[in-house]
């Protein structure tokens, strides 16, 4: 197993807490984690690089006017949403106030607000919504079923929700919406890194 499967696994465990303290030590650790900037390297790796443009790539060509980017850690990704999407309302989110603090600094454009997925809030509603490399965070079983529902719920009806993770293990993390019969698999794109192989799933809300 890589070091990357077993820090994601480990994550899960996560599950085992109650919903509070589950979203305490999440926000404990992405504050720790973003002690210093940049801790991906999202800014400057090639494969997050060529993840973002992929991703962008396979999301439908259609007039959006709000987009939420859930886990937006340093706004690397939002703001290249705010380029791709001039006339749009950019909302990124994120648990971690000290990443959400240097989103902001890297200039004007998007909005950034602090936000559980668990439990986002009274951020409204978007016609398209981007979570990538979070759902394993978010705990396993019900925990996944609860935050997949949330996540749904962020989306507008005849909206998009792209989800962007680890392949294979994606179909496990989107297993709910899967089944869900408020969504519809419209997309989905395997990029068959030799090391870090990712899906784009794009979904329709019905």
């Amino acid at each position: 197993m890589s070091a990357d499967a077993l820090h994601r696994r480990l994550f899960g465990l996560l599950s085992l807490f109650s919903p509070r303290m589950h979203t305490k030590v999440l926000r404990r650790y992405f504050n720790w984690w973003h002690r210093s900037p940049d801790p991906w390297k999202l800014q400057v790796s090639l494969y997050e690089l060529n993840k973002y443009r992929t991703t962008l790539d396979h999301v439908p060509r259609e007039p959006y006017t709000r987009i939420l980017d859930a886990g937006c850690s340093e706004g690397t990704f939002t703001h290249l949403l705010a380029r791709e999407h001039p006339g749009a309302e950019i909302v990124g989110v994120d648990i971690s106030e000290r990443a959400l603090a240097r989103a902001r600094a890297r200039g004007e454009g998007p909005r950034f607000i602090a936000a559980d997925l668990t439990d986002p809030g009274t951020i409204g509603v978007f016609d398209l919504v981007f979570c990538a490399e979070t759902l394993y965070y978010l705990g396993r079983d019900e925990r996944l079923r609860h935050v997949s529902r949330r996540l749904r719920d962020l989306v507008a009806p005849g909206g998009v929700l792209v989800l962007v993770h680890p392949w294979p293990e994606a179909r496990r993390l989107h297993r709910h919406l899967e089944g869900d019969p408020v969504t519809r698999r419209i997309a989905e794109h395997v990029e068959n890194d030799p090391h870090r192989p990712f899906s784009v799933t794009c979904y329709r809300r019905l």
